[in-house]
């Protein structure tokens, strides 16, 4: 599979990169948090959260809104899922990580093509946005058996318990929990476990590309 960098102009439609922000601390941080062997995720790490940068992400990336700042951290090269948010997320690594990207207005009758995917290369230091429109998961490793350790910025809540109501719409069967609206591959873990198979083509694995 072929890997762009965020600096292509194929990125643009699903993000950009964001400048001018002091992200040392953050990334002193971040690599003190665990590198689990699987794939796990923090959706508020308080550690992350007593950092100078916590204000810059509530006031100037997102607004105003209260956010919470996790992490994704393991070992993954496969696609198995896609999601998306009503909100833009923050993502940054402590190495090279790789994301796996697909346009929500490419969703088709409810399934997303795999075939749609594209793979982006994230440099170790660099804070990059993620379009409240774009489809995406879990982070890969950029070298295999490396890991990686990302941190995770979105507003305060998303990826808590799902809200309880009856669903009224086919995207209400989508949701997973609170602001995550979830596309799970057959082969996936979480299809398994009851999200709805909204993928269809091959589970992608990066592997023999990194």
């Amino acid at each position: 599979m072929e890997i762009l960098s965020i600096y292509d102009p194929a990125f643009r439609p699903y993000g950009r990169v964001l400048t001018g922000y002091d992200t040392a601390a953050l990334a002193d941080t971040l690599e003190r948090t665990p590198l689990p062997e699987g794939v796990v995720y923090t959706a508020s790490e308080p550690s992350l959260e007593a950092l100078p940068i916590f204000a810059d992400f509530s006031q100037s990336v997102y607004g105003g809104m209260p956010v919470q700042l996790g992490w994704c951290n393991g070992h993954n090269t496969r696609l198995n899922c896609l999601e998306y948010h009503r909100d833009s997320e923050i993502n940054f690594g402590t190495r090279d990580f790789i994301l796996l990207l697909g346009l929500e207005s490419e969703i088709s009758g409810g399934k997303f093509d795999t075939s749609l995917v594209k793979a982006f290369r994230v440099p170790a230091g660099t804070l990059v946005e993620v379009y409240a429109t774009t489809l995406h998961y879990a982070p890969c490793e950029a070298k295999l058996g490396q890991g990686f350790q990302v941190l995770v910025a979105l507003p305060r809540g998303t990826n808590t318990e799902r809200p309880r109501f009856a669903s009224k719409t086919y995207e209400d069967t989508l949701l997973t929990a609170c602001n995550k609206w979830l596309l799970a591959h057959a082969e996936s873990d979480e299809a398994k476990a009851g999200a709805v198979v909204a993928l269809t083509g091959e589970n992608l694995d990066i592997a023999g590309s990194i």
